[in-house]
């Protein structure tokens, strides 16, 4: 679906919401196809990426952050761990908690990561005209601004999507294949 001039600029803001909505869903293919295969998911990324951002945290805040459940963040922070990703720390003012921190094999795995994306995106806006180049290099600091609302704010919750959740990140779920090998979410992690 393209997004018309029109729907962007309606100042409804359902529509203005369904708008952007659909562009980053377009936007999350986009950023999937230019990701370097590594053996590294969006998840475990996005999470290296908050670390980065944030500093050490706490694996419930991890998994908040993140929107999966304790256990998954739990298992994934176990796997970064191994690779030499993040370190189990623990907390300064509280020796009972854990802390979970970015180490310099993660920053240089986020940084490797990055520079593959920009290089392939580079080539992707060589295509475009330099009004849309402009567009984007201009629409930059609120696209910055919407990703720091979100976390700014209290967790997001609405009621469910119709049919089962699917957990993304049961690490026993197959590593290919369908939407069908997904494994729902039991109703006691939701």
């Amino acid at each position: 679906m393209e997004i018309t001039a029109p729907e962007v600029h309606d100042a409804r803001p359902e529509r203005l919401a369904a708008g952007v909505a659909t562009a980053i869903e377009r936007l999350i293919g986009l950023f999937r196809s230019l990701s370097p295969p590594n053996g590294l998911s969006l998840t475990a990324a996005a999470t290296l990426a908050t670390l980065e951002r944030s500093g050490p945290s706490r694996l419930t805040s991890l998994a908040v952050k993140e929107g999966v459940t304790q256990p998954a963040m739990t298992q994934l922070i176990g796997r970064l761990q191994e690779s030499g990703l993040v370190n189990r720390d623990a907390d300064p003012t509280d020796g009972r908690v854990v802390q979970v921190r970015l180490t310099d094999e993660g920053r240089a795995m986020l940084a490797r990561r990055r520079a593959v994306r920009a290089e392939r995106l580079t080539e992707i806006l060589a295509r475009l005209s330099p009004d849309e180049q402009a567009a984007l290099a201009t629409a930059l600091p609120a696209m910055d601004a919407l990703a720091n609302a979100q976390q700014a704010g209290p967790p997001l919750a609405g009621p469910p999507l119709a049919g089962p959740a699917l957990n993304l990140d049961d690490p026993n779920r197959s590593r290919g294949g369908t939407l069908a090998d997904l494994t729902p979410l039991k109703e006691s992690n939701r």
